[in-house]
């Protein structure tokens, strides 16, 4: 595989990003582990620099990856890493109760990131047949400057876009934890409080922006909202809105009417915002890898978190 996905199992059917390997959907938590790879450790190691009088320690550490000694990063002195087992065992209660089944997991950027995403027992439908399924990501990096990222993630099943909760809404729905403290798994299951209320907001919200339409000025306005012009496109004698969008946001206008579940809602800002995260999970990055990394981990999730925020702001004015 290419530089961002190192290795990555999934259970069920291929993803739309179809990378990795396929896996049974009844694996523990700790076999989706070995089968997703990532089943090493991290050892912290001193640094050193060396001098005409010997070696002097830096003050860092390493963090080391125990299978191939691969230096991931360097850290402070007051670094706490979390272990790959530990961050998958976070499922284990809930894949034992029945409540969540591990789906997908692997390792990004050489080991710098890895991940675990657990299927919920929960969906709702709307429109005749418009499924949202639940989704709990655990993303562990052994990255300096990130932060252990628990949160729910909506998906929207018809096209498999990764949906977004919106920014008012995030407090009780992700927990981010620095490595500056000790990650106390009870205590973010109390934070993040699992239960069934999580989608049921989300629902509302898919309800509410599909009872309300745009117009043709208004989704134009919400596309230059969402991918405002970098740069300064002079607008010459007969040449229309559409012509004067950005790149990605005349993309979006383009999928608007052929994306996968168009029908559903159609002429709603559900189909308006779900245009934006089709693009930004399907079509914009190099290749799939890259798209797979930014909408969970990169600018696309911040994107859409901001899409969705906006369209609700103008199905609110409609």
């Amino acid at each position: 595989m290419a530089h961002q996905i190192e290795t990555m199992a999934y259970a069920g059917e291929v993803p739309w990003h179809g990378l990795g390997v396929p896996v049974s959907n009844d694996l523990t938590p700790v076999q989706m582990m070995e089968k997703a790879g990532v089943d090493w450790r991290v050892d912290e190691v001193e640094c050193f620099i060396k001098t005409r009088n010997g070696e002097v320690k830096t003050g860092q550490k390493a963090l080391v990856r125990s299978t191939d000694d691969k230096i991931l990063t360097t850290v402070g002195e007051n670094w706490n890493p979390v272990q790959n087992e530990d961050a998958f065992d976070f499922f284990a209660e809930y894949v034992n109760a029945g409540d969540m089944e591990m789906h997908t997991a692997g390792s990004l950027k050489d080991g710098q990131i890895v991940w675990a995403l657990a299927k919920v027992k929960d969906s709702f439908e709307l429109f005749s047949g418009d499924r949202v399924d639940s989704y709990l990501l655990f993303s562990n990096p052994h990255q300096y400057g990130k932060s252990i990222d628990i949160r729910f993630t909506p998906i929207r099943v018809v096209c498999n876009n990764t949906l977004t909760f919106a920014l008012d809404s995030m407090s009780d729905r992700q927990v981010k934890v620095g490595h500056r403290t000790v990650f106390d798994a009870s205590s973010v299951k109390q934070t993040l409080g699992i239960a069934t209320d999580k989608m049921q907001q989300y629902k509302e919200v898919a309800a509410f922006l599909g009872s309300k339409r745009f117009t043709a000025d208004t989704y134009i306005e919400y596309l230059n909202t969402v991918f405002p012009r970098t740069s300064d496109k002079r607008i010459r004698k007969g040449m229309d809105q559409i012509e004067m969008l950005s790149r990605n946001a005349k993309l979006c206008h383009d999928a608007l009417e052929q994306q996968p579940g168009a029908e559903f809602a159609e002429g709603s800002w559900w189909q308006a915002f779900n245009s934006v995260t089709f693009i930004t999970d399907h079509v914009q990055g190099r290749n799939q890898e890259n798209r797979l990394a930014n909408s969970w981990f990169g600018y696309n999730q911040s994107r859409k978190r901001d899409a969705l925020k906006t369209a609700l702001e103008f199905a609110e004015a409609a």
